[in-house]
């Protein structure tokens, strides 16, 4: 008989095996039998031999040799057998014995292999109703197994093992846990997951730390299904120095989803004290383009973040906003809080409670062309102080001064080219400035409205050329004159405190980060660029601005590079290559070629490595808050040195007081079953609220189980 069996062979087969399946409907899948050689003993018995293969509903197996008995609906298989059902299930045995659905049966030396992760071995299989599948005698593990001399590195080995293929659960009886074959944990029972299910009640990785302040501890994760759109995660933190227990629920809508993380303490730092922390967020799309958004951020008290080293934040921020944005529509309503965690800092004399509300419109007139732009925006902020005057702990802010000032501008906007390539950019437009002073007898007025107009021109002129090589060389220098009128008015600097000079706002008419201050009269700013591009990824980037002006700003400090009728000099590049290498730099110069300001970042990355090295430099400036000058460097770093280990590094060093401020070093060992973290982190830096800390955490996951497998790089492999 050939290879494969032969089309009247096939038929009588189906015809002999169909009509004998229990309960089988009209419309059920039909069985399919394949094998080199069949032959029928009497009327009730089929036999097939070599490379047989039966096919049911989503189920084929594989053997060397079966007889089927029509009378008592069983198969006797020889093996080697392979079944498998679905995608993510395979048993392989010796031998067995199997109903005609291959549903219920026995099958001997056998092992139960899942998504490709977990393997069970176990001396016999029985499968019941195609949903249970029982192992007995079982020895679990997602470890690659190359020779029964050398044991998994971990193991669970069980007296009866039920796989409930409904529910993807997995039900271990007298289970042992081992490693490197030593049992180091028995349990009378125990549930864990299959592979193939994302989600599941029960515990996570454990794991142990040790800091300076909390002492050794455990932590111990439990996660809580809710069903398939929420989920609460537990974790006690048992140390010998606190009582902690973290939180975290989330739950996905159909048009949006919200998280919510916390803690609560019981500790030796604060004894008598319950402390803690909740930050939220959340997200959902409404109707007509609108998305609601809020985060939420609170603790209660200025240490507990760096105390457990949730977070390293000084100023935490509530927000709630509605918003809307299309082509030409924007629309804005937020509500915002501020909690400071700085030292010294007093939460009744900072703007705490602020409210926004903006909403902006461009239209295309056809008879004038271009783009008019029109915006509306109101601003509020509000301190719970009373006090009218300055107090002991500031000399910026009014202790108890709220403000309030709204927005109408109206913008036109107009692009034109002429000539060799000069493209002009021209705005014309007026903006009506509304303030409200209250509780600041130092201010100058209460209330106030001004009309500021303002226009410009921005020439451009690029200049183009291609290299033999394939290069592409942009040179650019830009001209931009500008003219904002109106008077100062003599108010309060609760916004404006801060002021950044880069590339990105060099063509600005105001440098100001928001509108309560602008400046006034006659500028110029003049800038130069130049980018080249290669055929083999490379790129580079060079600019250089300055800004003249007719008036000089006093709100301008001296650091801010603005300060004067004329600016610093602003230097900027940026190196980027195929290989993953980037370097940024930044700098604001005097005309003495001073410095004021600079940062520098370099990194490289690939497929193994992850590096990014920055350095900033700020100089001394009472304006600022700044009394000393500021120098760091700051190191983020991971590499992966082989097939299983890898390692990160965080380093933070500051220059001007010649020490360290904070480093961190991890290690990580990684293969197909099993995940071990070291990682150790040191806070130099004290302040009246907290001290110098060290912490060591250590976690083991399982793979497989608790921490599914999604990068095979890491696995390890059998050598022949």
């Amino acid at each position: 008989m050939t290879p494969r069996i032969a089309p009247l062979l096939l038929a009588a087969a189906l015809a002999l095996t169909a009509p004998a399946l229990p309960g089988r409907a009209d419309d059920a899948p039909p069985a399919v039998l394949i094998a080199d050689s069949l032959r029928v003993d009497g009327r009730n018995r089929l036999i097939a031999n070599g490379h047989v293969e039966i096919m049911y509903d989503d189920v084929r197996l594989k053997a060397a040799r079966l007889s089927y008995d029509r009378k008592g609906d069983l198969l006797e298989i020889e093996g080697p057998i392979v079944l498998t059902q679905g995608d993510s299930t395979i048993i392989l045995a010796g031998s067995g014995e199997l109903d005609g659905k291959l549903q219920n049966g026995i099958l001997r030396g056998a092992r139960m292999i899942m998504d490709r992760q977990v393997q069970l071995a176990a001396n016999q299989i029985n499968r019941t109703g195609g949903r249970y599948t029982q192992l007995y005698k079982v020895a679990a593990t997602s470890c690659q197994v190359c020779d029964a001399k050398t044991p998994p590195v971990w193991q669970i080995r069980a007296q009866r093992t039920v796989h409930d293929q409904q529910e993807r659960q997995l039900y271990f009886e007298n289970a042992q846990l081992r490693l490197m074959d030593v049992p180091v944990l028995w349990v009378p029972r125990m549930r864990l997951p299959d592979p193939t299910l994302d989600r599941a009640s029960g515990f996570l990785i454990p794991e142990l730390r040790q800091s300076s302040e909390l002492g050794l501890g455990l932590v111990m994760p439990y996660f809580i299904k809710m069903g398939d759109h929420r989920d609460l995660t537990l974790t006690p933190y048992l140390s010998t120095q606190t009582a902690t227990l973290e939180w975290r629920y989330r739950q996905a809508f159909r048009r949006g989803r919200i998280e919510f993380q916390g803690a609560i303490s019981d500790d030796t730092l604060q004894p008598g004290d319950l402390r803690g922390y909740a930050f939220g967020s959340g997200l959902f799309e409404l109707r007509n383009d609108y998305k609601l958004s809020f985060g939420i951020e609170a603790v209660t008290d200025r240490a507990y973040l760096l105390d457990y080293d949730y977070s390293d934040k000084d100023r935490l921020k509530s927000e709630v906003a509605l918003t809307r944005a299309t082509r030409d529509d924007y629309r804005r309503v937020a509500l915002v809080s501020f909690q400071s965690l700085r030292d010294g800092e007093d939460n009744s004399t900072i703007p705490t409670i602020i409210g926004d509300a903006e909403y902006e419109r461009r239209f295309f007139p056809s008879r004038f062309g271009g783009e008019l732009r029109m915006n509306f925006a109101a601003h509020s902020h509000y301190r719970y102080s009373d006090m009218a005057t300055d107090g002991p702990d500031s000399d910026i802010w009014g202790d108890g001064r709220d403000v309030s000032r709204a927005e109408a501008s109206l913008l036109w906007l107009r692009g034109w080219t002429f000539g060799p390539g000069i493209k002009a950019d021209f705005r014309a437009g007026a903006v009506v400035d509304a303030y409200t002073i209250r509780q600041d007898v130092s201010a100058a007025l209460n209330n106030e409205i001004l009309v500021t107009p303002q226009t410009s021109m921005a020439l451009r002129w690029p200049w183009l050329k291609t290299t033999a090589r394939g290069d592409v060389h942009v040179v650019e220098p830009v001209l931009m004159m500008g003219w904002v009128g109106g008077n100062s008015l003599n108010i309060p600097n609760d916004e404006s405190t801060r002021v950044e000079f880069d590339e990105g706002n060099l063509l600005s008419l105001s440098h100001f980060p928001a509108p309560d201050r602008r400046e006034r009269g006659g500028a110029a700013a003049l800038g130069l660029s130049w980018t080249r591009t290669t055929p083999t990824g490379w790129s580079n980037a060079l600019t250089f601005g300055q800004i003249l002006r007719e008036d000089s700003e006093a709100a301008f400090s001296e650091t801010s590079g603005l300060s004067g009728t004329r600016s610093d000099l602003l230097v900027a590049g940026q190196i980027r290559s195929d290989k993953g290498l980037g370097l940024t730099a930044r700098a604001l110069m005097t005309q003495s070629f001073d410095l004021h300001k600079a940062e520098a970042r370099a990194s490289w990355q690939n497929t193994n490595n992850a590096f990014a090295l920055s350095y900033v430099w700020l100089g001394a400036d009472t304006a600022e808050d700044r009394a000393d000058t500021v120098s760091e460097w700051s190191l983020d770093g991971y590499r992966r040195f082989s097939t299983h280990w890898s390692g990160t590094a965080n380093w933070r060093y500051d220059v001007a007081d010649s020490r360290a401020t904070s480093a961190a070093f991890g290690l990580r060992y990684t293969n197909e079953c099993i995940e071990v973290n070291l990682n150790l982190s040191r806070r130099f830096t004290s302040s009246t609220i907290v001290d110098p800390s060290t912490n060591l955490s250590f976690t083991v996951g399982l793979r497989g189980f608790s921490a599914k497998t999604s990068d095979r790089s890491y696995a390890r492999t059998c050598r022949n």
